[in-house]
């Protein structure tokens, strides 16, 4: 994700088929390019040999903080082709998803439809989660860490023990790739819904992957196969491979320590159908050689030249699911139920019908304005999903007063657009972010908002500095045009004008109900501050319409104006809007969410300007002395102590929060005033760290 340790994908822009993840490694500030394809292959359970449907390749979009990727989507063993439920087919009576989120709300989903009981494990902190209620039994399997709850194995079993579940559905994360908790599973003659531990094993290393692919004849990345012993061997193997090269973990998964080194510039990608059939045949390929059972995704590094390496295999769903499932109509969960049961294909690939794109846009409570989005918590004291929308689907776990904590990852939902044509899917996104109503924790809609929008991800010239060159100094929020501005602040000025003829009318008709707006109102004269450049606005209103002049300019901005809706529609000379009134304040403050973005706008009537010049302005306070913790999290360490001189961008301390570590430095040279943290310690956004003399 744009700047997540996590490598969590976050915008998925598809063509017919082509899908796109953005996911991003610790400490990049970089975007890449996914590319993939879906695939099915007719490898049998227990040996047996079943049809073996034609291959379907499907080129992937994303951003991401690594280099060129493409991605085979393979359902192997069984048919992804289930638009309907065949209720004479015998699955199982019960199954225990060992997940939370908005993965296991999914899950569930699908076993209701097809009349399987569920039942949910949580943490201590999640016992009243969504996914929670919505199982027909839940478990609770220790407290909120991670490693005493969702990875507790032996929890876990206990749970499924208890519950008497007859299969186990691992989602995607924490134990879903985990050998020795499938190997657990067969002990126990528990049905593990996905492939065999081999399969897990073989494809988990990502050594002994590369060499299996190797052996089938599947392309590789030039590279090193082996252990690199330190910085010096790895220099000297870059050297010798050519650069860039990405250095990634053995054991590492979803981004997760992943870094890349640069030696020249990035070229851009682009894919044809004969480059996603031939990458579609050796995730094939591959799957065949480790007798493969289930969904599974098999990831490729694509160049400019269209050569294509493998990097390495999810043995999972993937997060992505639901943009195949948009395009095909199919099931996916429900394909990896009938695969675990034993049933046999029923469709072949040419079955399969590729409708149409889809977009997925990963939302997150991150902020977009700190490195690309720096992890936040809090409690979601509104939450509206914008489903109401055609072409839309959510896939989420949370509901309005739900906890988005620091102890797992801060996503929010899936948002998932579908058209008939990449231009419709896209615009429908827009759309549907606009209409996308949290509030509480801050989240990342006006990033992936302008990054749909952008000229150079429309026209596909993405790379693996696409963030880095778009952004140069970091995201902004969006560059209103001139249209733009006078378009917000004749909005503002309207919803002021609106607010301020409601208070009147509450006072003047105390006991009755009156509309909210009258005709004949006088013309407003008011004083509008946007960034730092006042506006004068001359507002009027006919009924739903007002007339306002902002400089001059002259535009009618009409709607229902339903004030107490978090959600506005307007049309502005026409042309339609979705703005959201964050909070508004009795001197004037304004928080408008419009176009992605939130502005702040100051309304003054022409008296209270004229007063207000008189009113004294606070002094900034001068930050340059102390660290603030930039988010809620939990100090890893610690590296000065009082009386130390420290230089400026020295590291002070490490705060970790939802799977990322992050660096805190000194902003200016000076000697260590006091320490007010050690690890270990629990500290809220803003809290004191460190303070120099």
């Amino acid at each position: 994700m744009i700047g997540r340790s996590s490598g969590a994908p976050l915008l998925r822009p598809l063509r017919r088929g082509e899908r796109s993840a953005e996911r991003r490694s610790a400490g990049a500030t970089m975007a890449g390019l996914w590319v993939g394809a879906a695939a099915l292959v007719g490898a049998g359970r227990r040996g047996r040999r079943l049809p073996q449907p034609l291959m379907r390749s499907s080129a992937l979009w994303t951003l991401k903080h690594v280099p060129h990727y493409s991605r085979q989507h393979l359902m192997v063993s069984r048919s992804l082709c289930s638009a309907g439920y065949d209720s004479n087919e015998k699955t199982f009576d019960k199954i225990l998803i060992a997940n939370r989120g908005e993965i296991a709300c999914r899950v569930i989903k699908t076993c209701k439809k097809m009349g399987i009981k569920t039942v949910a494990i949580h943490s201590d902190v999640d016992a009243s989660s969504v996914h929670v209620k919505m199982a027909d039994e839940a478990v609770c399997v220790g407290p909120a860490p991670t490693s005493k709850s969702y990875l507790n194995m032996d929890a876990i079993m206990e749970a499924i023990k208890k519950t008497r579940a007859q299969a186990v559905h691992p989602g995607y994360g924490f134990l879903s790739e985990n050998k020795e908790f499938a190997k657990c599973l067969a002990a126990e003659d528990v049905i593990f819904i996905g492939p065999d531990t081999h399969a897990i094993q073989a494809m988990g290393d990502k050594i002994e992957s590369k060499l299996l692919a190797k052996k089938a004849k599947v392309n590789t990345i030039p590279g090193f196969d082996g252990v690199v012993k330190d910085a010096d061997e790895a220099v000297r193997i870059a050297r010798e491979i050519g650069y860039p090269v990405m250095i990634k973990a053995s054991a590492g998964g979803g981004g997760k320590g992943m870094r890349i080194a640069w030696d020249d510039e990035e070229t851009s990608i682009f894919l044809d159908s004969e480059t996603r059939r031939a990458m579609g045949e050796q995730a094939v390929a591959l799957a065949k050689a480790v007798k493969y059972s289930s969904a599974g995704t098999v990831e490729f590094l694509v160049d400019s030249k269209k050569n294509f390496y493998f990097l390495e295999m999810n043995t999972r769903l993937q997060v992505e699911h639901p943009v195949t499932e948009c395009i095909t109509g199919l099931d996916l969960v429900q394909e990896m139920i009938r695969v675990a049961k034993g049933y046999p294909l029923r469709h072949k690939q040419a079955d399969i019908p590729i409708n149409g794109w889809a977009v997925e846009c990963r939302v997150y409570a991150e902020d977009p304005y700190k490195s690309f989005g720096l992890p936040s918590v809090g409690r979601l004291s509104q939450y509206q999903e914008p489903i109401h929308l055609p072409g839309v689907r959510v896939d989420s776990g949370i509901q309005p007063g739900s906890d988005i904590s620091i102890y797992y990852d801060p996503m929010i939902s899936k948002l998932i657009t579908y058209g008939s044509d990449r231009t419709e899917a896209l615009k429908r996104m827009e759309d549907a972010l606009d209409n996308y109503v949290i509030r509480g924790v801050t989240h990342n809609i006006a990033l992936l908002r302008e990054v749909i929008i952008n000229s150079r991800f429309i026209e596909g010239d993405i790379n693996t500095k696409f963030l880095s060159d778009v952004y140069p100094d970091g995201f902004k929020g969006h560059k209103l045009t001139e249209n733009e501005r006078n378009q917000l602040l004749a909005i503002a000025s309207s919803l002021f004008v609106a607010f301020q003829l409601r208070a009147q009318h509450f006072q003047e008709h105390e006991n009755s109900r009156v509309p909210i707006i009258q005709p004949q109102v006088a013309n407003w004269q008011l004083s509008v501050k946007l960034h730092d450049e006042v506006h004068t606005v001359v507002a009027s209103n006919s009924g739903p319409t007002f007339s306002v002049e902002v400089d001059g300019s002259k535009l009618n901005v009409t709607s229902t104006w339903n004030l107490a809706s978090p959600l506005l529609s307007v049309s502005v000379d026409g042309t339609p809007r979705t703005v959201q009134c964050l909070s508004r304040e009795a001197g004037g403050n304004m928080s408008i969410q419009f176009l992605g973005t939130v502005y702040k706008v100051h309304i003054l009537t022409k008296l209270a300007a004229e007063l207000n010049k008189f009113m004294l302005e606070k002094a900034a306070e001068d930050t340059s002395s102390i660290l603030r913790s930039p988010m809620p999290g939990v100090v890893v360490t610690v590296s000065v102590k009082p009386g130390d001189m420290v230089a400026e961008g020295q590291e002070i301390c490490v705060i970790e929060a939802m799977k990322m570590q992050n660096s805190m430095t000194a902003g200016k040279t000076g000697k260590v005033k006091s320490v007010r943290c050690k690890a270990g310690d629990t500290v809220g956004e803003g809290d004191l760290l460190v303070e120099l003399e």
